[in-house]
């Protein structure tokens, strides 16, 4: 299934159905008065939030949704059938944004969550509604209210606990592979992925997801390299893991970290306050003193300590998804206030 993390589309709640005017008509009865019913309800446009989905995709070859217009009323008090809804399936984490595509109008966070962005118009009231002590045979029905339209931007972030950021050709997609059953394409060239990756990671009997976007280039805030889209699929997660080429040398891989924290910074929505963990990869093509030299020269620049890691050769890397776990349940601790922490200990 292709990936499509944006799609417009143009929904249309449907007007209610109009009012009948009716008498009743029944032998022996002389005066039987008004009995036209009310039209019945437009049906609403719903957006639903279903698991199993991971892709916008089916709104590129369909993009117009309109629900079914409220059945008229007829008489002997019958009033119309309301009108049946028009139901949009997202994926979870989806944000639904007005034609300017800067008004969020819902986000859809969790599975089952159904919001109504159009609503249905309300039917028209027939003339039984109307009778009245001066005005016993009214000959006065309305129409139906009519519904609502707009054009709508769906903007799809994907939910996961942890995002791989760094560079392109830093092995982020590599990495994913390797710790899950994820198969990103792969290959010794920048810009490798075109479109973020999940992968489930089991460490220690416990499971997290992992997302892998494409690697971010300087400008990418700006929309660089489709960099400000990249980054909204790591918005809702609780970690990011950095990965820094440590073949690129000491000043390219200082540059790289810079470049990457710079972007996050510019880009906002709370990413530069992620915790975050700065791994060393492709240690496994480095000489031991290449790696102390890079990964101090790193520590001086980020203050904080650097993973050294191979994901092709598997150095490392439980190390780092252990880390990456404990940064998840001090996140969860925060909202449930019970903890269990996995040490993290270096691999041999």
């Amino acid at each position: 299934m292709k990936f499509l993390d944006e799609a417009k589309v143009y929904v249309q709640s449907a007007s209610g159905g109009n009012g009948c005017v009716a008498f009743r008509r029944e032998k022996n009865v002389a005066y039987g008065g008004p009995n036209g019913g009310d039209g019945g309800r437009g049906g609403d446009v719903v957006l639903e939030c279903v698991g199993g989905l991971n892709t916008l995709i089916d709104y590129r070859y369909q993009q117009h949704f309109k629900a079914q217009r409220g059945k008229d009323g007829q008489g002997a008090n019958c009033s119309g059938a309301s009108g049946v809804d028009a139901v949009l399936r997202l994926p979870v984490g989806t944000q639904i944004l007005a034609e300017d595509k800067k008004t969020i109008l819902a986000d859809l966070t969790y599975e089952g969550q159904r919001v109504i962005i159009a609503n249905g118009g309300d039917g028209g009231r027939g003339n039984a509604q109307f009778k009245s002590s001066i005005n016993q045979a009214p000959r006065r029905a309305e129409t139906g209210w009519p519904g609502e339209e707009a054009w709508l931007w769906l903007r799809l972030k994907l939910i996961a606990d942890a995002g791989l950021v760094g560079m392109p050709n830093a092995g982020k997609s590599t990495f994913l592979s390797a710790v899950s059953r994820a198969t990103p394409k792969i290959a010794n060239y920048p810009f490798t992925t075109l479109h973020p990756v999940l992968g489930v990671v089991e460490t220690d009997g416990n499971e997290f997801v992992v997302a892998d976007i494409p690697g971010l280039v300087e400008g990418a805030h700006e929309g660089k390299g489709l960099g400000d889209r990249f980054l909204g699929h790591v918005e809702r997660c609780r970690v990011l893991l950095h990965l820094i080429d440590g073949t690129s040398g000491v000043q390219a891989a200082i540059e790289a970290y810079k470049t990457v924290r710079a972007e996050l910074v510019a880009y906002g929505s709370g990413l530069e306050d992620k915790p975050e963990i700065i791994a060393l990869n492709k240690v496994d093509a480095l000489i031991e003193d290449d790696i102390d030299e890079v990964s101090e020269a790193l520590k001086r620049v980020s203050n904080q300590e650097v993973l050294c890691i191979s994901a092709v050769a598997g150095h490392g890397v439980t190390e780092t998804l252990r880390a990456i776990y404990n940064h998840i349940e001090e996140t969860e601790t925060k909202k449930t206030g019970v903890s269990w922490e996995i040490p993290v200990t270096a691999e041999v």
